[in-house]
């Protein structure tokens, strides 16, 4: 599929039926991404903005793993809770932004926060169902050999639900990279979100296209690597099944 659009897109651009300066060629797009990772510091800015996604993602995950269990094990508080952590991906994070800086300020805080904000509710739903998922019997052989509370939480529940907290993570990452420019765009920064700002002011479109590229990138790169540690979790994960029982 990538190579099809990269084939059509090359097609347009040599065809001459849309203008350079709204479609730039393929090559131009890699030299100009070329020049502007090796001498115009364009890792920088994609380093600041990575970082801002892990924490956002870390700092979601922290709250969403109790979360989520607290959901699972107490029907009172999903009753009561669950509701109004679903609305909140009602509002969207363009219209959070503002209020942000009126409550925190500018940097790299409320933008973090912004990531979180925007990440939460799907690690919560991912855990939550691989919660759901878990087999009983499985649970219910570690019942018999006394495991209870926290001790059935870390020996047993933890490592059982760890591909869904990974799953969790690995999907909402690119989402994390999105409110991080967003926040960039909206609240200003260092990032890439700021670089987007000022090619766009610009109308550079070449090196819009290398920096949306290189980002596509970031954002493929750590969903492979969660997905490895995600099936790694799942095997470790079922052989500690097949032990307890």
């Amino acid at each position: 599929m990538g190579a099809v659009v990269l084939l059509l897109w090359l097609a347009l651009s040599r065809s001459g039926a849309i203008p350079q300066i709204l479609l730039p060629a393929p090559l131009r797009v890699l030299e100009r991404l070329w020049m502007a990772t090796t001498k115009a510091g364009l890792l920088d800015y994609a380093w600041v903005t990575l970082r801002e996604a892990v924490l956002g993602c870390a700092g979601a995950a922290a709250f969403a793993i109790p979360l989520a269990w607290m959901l699972h094990h107490w029907e009172l508080f999903r009753r009561a809770v669950l509701p109004y952590v679903a609305a909140s991906q009602a509002v969207p994070a363009i219209a959070i932004a503002p209020l942000l800086v009126l409550w925190i300020g500018y940097g790299t805080v409320p933008i973090v926060v912004l990531c979180a904000f925007v990440v939460f509710f799907p690690i919560t739903v991912a855990i939550l169902l691989g919660l759901r998922g878990l087999d009983t019997d499985v649970l219910d052989a570690a019942r018999l050999d006394g495991a209870h509370g926290w001790t059935m939480i870390i020996h047993m529940e933890a490592p059982m639900v760890l591909p869904a907290i990974l799953a969790g993570v690995r999907t909402a990452f690119t989402l994390s990279i999105t409110g991080a420019v967003i926040g960039e765009m909206v609240m200003g920064g260092d990032g890439m979100g700021q670089l987007l700002s000022i090619q766009r002011d610009a109308v550079d479109t070449t090196g819009l296209f290398a920096t949306i590229t290189l980002l596509c990138a970031m954002a493929t790169t750590v969903h492979w690597l969660l997905l490895a540690a995600e099936h790694r979790s799942r095997t470790v994960a079922a052989l500690r099944g097949r032990r307890a029982t």
